[in-house]
């Protein structure tokens, strides 16, 4: 497994009043949100790398005002169509 390495000052975390395990597990939920919306993975792997079970994903994508659906209202109606 790959690792990524973040700087911040100390007095980041005191400010946030999180520890840097908190920070680091906010931030990567954050960017799996954040990949999720925008169609980069499927909720499934999203859930997988947050280290969130998919439940607990679609409630954080809830608590964050994300869509569960990734599909546009186009692509609803062009599958419609085609029905």
């Amino acid at each position: 497994m790959s690792s990524v390495s973040i700087q911040f000052p100390t007095d980041v975390f005191a400010a946030l009043r999180k520890s840097p395990e908190e920070v680091a597990t906010e931030m990567r939920l954050a960017s799996t949100l954040l990949w999720y919306s925008r169609g980069v993975v499927s909720q499934g792997k999203a859930a997988e790398l947050a280290g969130l079970s998919r439940a607990a994903f679609i409630d954080a994508l809830a608590e964050s005002g994300i869509s569960a659906n990734q599909e546009s209202l186009e692509d609803l109606d062009e599958a419609l169509a085609r029905a």
